[in-house]
């Protein structure tokens, strides 16, 4: 895979809850020179994201009911409908993980879907289910259920619990969730080689802060 293919498949990210505007500024441009296939950011950076990018094939990417997952269903929603109010195109949801894990299945079913019907024909969703906190069997139910919502992506971690993506992960999400959903593998993804094996066992899309380092075939020493 060449490097331009590869900067297509990665959503340029940083979420670190000090980042700054000209941090922002920093990753758009950097975005903008690699054709990333967007920037994911935080809700109160999605305005200034989009203000840099509103010209380019770059999409800005947001997070809602981040990192816990634990905000209302209806708050989810409002967050939704807002940051597509101010450019983001593609939204990062995280799951009800308490919920699931109780097996309350019709709330996180519900949970994801409210997000979807907010996003529906503005943006993509893709569901971080948060995979180190799961079972192997929760994870594959917490997929069907986004499969089942209409969800247009599953996704691993968000990149602030107890690990990140693995091969096996993606392969387990990949083989639930078929050709119909895309895979996202984030959290950990710091090298070429790292990304190559997400990308052979499934995943279709890259989150990382590491990305630049990705690309030029280089190890970085960054979390997300």
């Amino acid at each position: 895979m060449n490097k331009k293919d590869l900067a297509r498949m990665i959503d340029h990210t940083i979420l670190k809850p000090e980042t700054t505007e000209k941090e922002i500024e920093k990753l758009c441009k950097e975005a903008l020179e690699y054709n990333f296939a967007s920037v994911c950011v935080n809700p109160s950076m999605v305005e200034k994201a989009y203000s840099l990018l509103k010209e380019s094939d770059v999409k800005v990417c947001t997070v809602i009911g981040f990192p816990l997952g634990a905000t209302t269903t209806e708050v989810k929603a409002f967050e939704t409908q807002d940051v597509i109010k101010k450019g983001a195109t593609e939204v990062d949801m995280v799951i009800n993980i308490g919920k699931l894990k109780e097996g309350n299945l019709e709330y996180v079913k519900n949970d994801i879907e409210a997000v979807v019907n907010a996003a529906k024909g503005k943006a993509l969703t893709k569901v971080i289910i948060e995979t180190c906190l799961l079972t192997d069997e929760e994870k594959v139910t917490a997929c069907k259920l986004s499969k089942e919502a209409g969800a247009d992506f599953v996704k691993t971690s968000t990149g602030f619990s107890t690990g990140g993506a693995t091969a096996s992960d993606i392969k387990l999400m990949r083989e639930t969730v078929g050709k119909e959903l895309g895979v996202k593998a984030s959290g950990g993804v710091r090298s070429l080689e790292d990304a190559m094996a997400m990308i052979e066992n499934g995943a279709t899309r890259i989150g990382a802060s590491a990305s630049i380092a990705i690309c030029e075939g280089k190890e970085s020493n960054s979390t997300y």
